[in-house]
């Protein structure tokens, strides 16, 4: 399908759903709106509170997925790899060359024109924040594919060494970690995700100063294991009983909602919203260990989904993707038709 036909097919579903109104569609004619896409690591679809987990508690984007137009059958890989690459491609990951997560399988191929040099092509300025898992060799690295801002972990994980990442990333793995900026590879403070979304929060303001439209990905590693969050998002999970992994990870979640709300706050101040684009979504299904609660066990809350991350099941595939533009897109909205990563494109 050529890619008019696909912008169109994609217009079609909006319209008919009434996620976008006809006037609304005909006026999008030259706009360039701000495009922010948080994906998170790991992350399945029952691992929020407003899909039905009994355990968690993510307020900021349960509101958000209130307001959101909601696809509600979207489709991805079952690993990050190549999702990322799909979306980075709007191709297939394996005609990509991107068949797995390890072993260089992971690199994107160099003929790809990425989703951020197309966007430059009409003005954009492009920034990665987090994650990028597509080859860590210098012609590979974000900042050769199209991205002016990087500030990004090595390998698939942060503490990966064996892999690409930091050595010194071995230690007090997700906090103080050691990244790549641009060309510069530097000491951080503080916990990962706080990192990563303050770093975008800089950049995103700078744009917005100079009046630059902009992509921002802001692509965390968490919760993504080794399962480590500061303490204050682990302790009432240990206080009410749980392990020692489901407070990590679950607090790590917490922690990205948080982090979520402050991105909501400060683009609703800066009055940006109108003209934004805002995208949440997870990179495969949820990966997580058995729960264990005053030491019975149990099994996470997985939306009624059979199958996990690496599984070609709807558990390993199916993830949340909440889409924001205010006046353009309808609120509380749900498109139930069948959509995937490579439609992002």
């Amino acid at each position: 399908m050529s890619s008019l036909k696909r912008m169109l097919a994609w217009l079609s579903v909006l319209i008919v759903a009434g996620a976008v109104t006809v006037d609304a569609a005909s006026d999008l004619k030259g706009r360039r709106p701000n495009i922010i896409l948080v994906m998170t690591d790991d992350q399945g679809m029952g691992d929020l509170s407003c899909m039905g987990n009994p355990i968690l508690k993510t307020p900021h984007l349960d509101r958000f997925c209130e307001q959101s137009t909601r696809f509600t059958d979207f489709q991805v890989s079952p690993t990050c790899a190549p999702t990322r690459a799909a979306i980075m491609s709007g191709r297939a990951p394996f005609k990509n060359g991107v068949t797995h997560t390890i072993l260089q399988r992971e690199r994107m191929a160099l003929d790809t024109f990425t989703l951020p040099q197309a966007l430059k092509t009409a003005g954009y300025a492009t920034g990665i924040f987090g994650k990028w898992h597509l080859g860590d060799e210098e012609e590979y690295l974000p900042g050769s594919r199209g991205f002016d801002e990087v500030l990004i972990h090595g390998a698939g994980g942060i503490g990966q060494v064996g892999l690409g990442d930091f050595p010194p990333n071995k230690e007090d793995c997700y906090f103080d970690n050691v990244l790549l900026h641009n060309d510069t590879i530097v000491k951080t403070k503080g916990f990962c995700t706080d990192l990563f979304f303050q770093a975008g929060l800089a950049w995103i303001k700078q744009q917005k100063a100079a009046g630059t439209p902009y992509f921002a990905y802001i692509a965390l590693n968490a919760p993504h294991g080794p399962y480590f969050a500061p303490e204050q998002y682990k302790k009432r999970f240990l206080d009410a009983g749980y392990d020692e992994k489901t407070a990590g990870r679950y607090g790590m979640i917490e922690n990205i909602d948080d982090n979520f709300g402050l991105l909501w706050k400060k683009l609703n101040a800066w009055k940006a919203l109108d003209n934004t684009l805002l995208i949440f979504m997870t990179d495969n299904g949820m990966s997580m260990p058995a729960i264990s609660l005053n030491g019975k066990k149990q099994r996470p809350f997985n939306a009624d989904m059979r199958g996990g991350k690496n599984s070609p099941n709807e558990g390993g595939t199916h993830v949340p993707a909440f889409w924001y533009w205010n006046g353009v897109l309808g609120q509380g909205v749900d498109i139930d038709a069948l959509t995937a990563h490579i439609d992002l494109y």
